[in-house]
């Protein structure tokens, strides 16, 4: 398999359990998936990583929150074409508003429908022939 058309995914969220289970999930879809458990090693990741096609991203989380990644993400400019879908249980209108305004691609109510979730992400991932 050539690793070079795979297409990389960085997750970050605090519920071990949601990112083992979106690892997995997207492992399966053929996808690379780096995993942060807390917005600081996000922030490390955006550091350290190569841009990713695409992040998913709780808001809630220790240390730093989604809308302060959101916006460091979008402050990088090898960074700021980087596709991102906020995942969150923090679904009321202000905080999908304010994800939104701050550079998120789309925005994901949890619980989440994992064929749904693997959809939308196609819709932000074109795979290259």
């Amino acid at each position: 398999m050539d690793s070079g058309s795979q297409k990389h995914i960085l997750v970050v969220d605090d519920d071990e359990h949601i990112s083992y289970l979106l690892k997995f999930l997207l492992n399966r879809e053929n996808y690379i998936v780096t995993v942060a458990n807390d917005g600081k090693q996000a922030l490390h990741q955006v550091e350290k990583l190569d841009p990713p096609d695409l992040v998913i991203l709780d808001l809630i989380m220790p240390y730093v929150d989604g809308i302060q990644i959101i916006k460091h993400i979008r402050s990088k400019p090898e960074w700021n074409s980087v596709q991102i879908i906020v995942l969150s249980s923090n679904s009321q209108e202000n905080d999908i508003v304010r994800a939104l305004d701050c550079g998120a691609n789309d925005f994901i109510a949890k619980p989440f429908k994992p064929e749904e979730l693997v959809a939308r992400l196609r819709r932000f991932i074109r795979t290259v022939a």
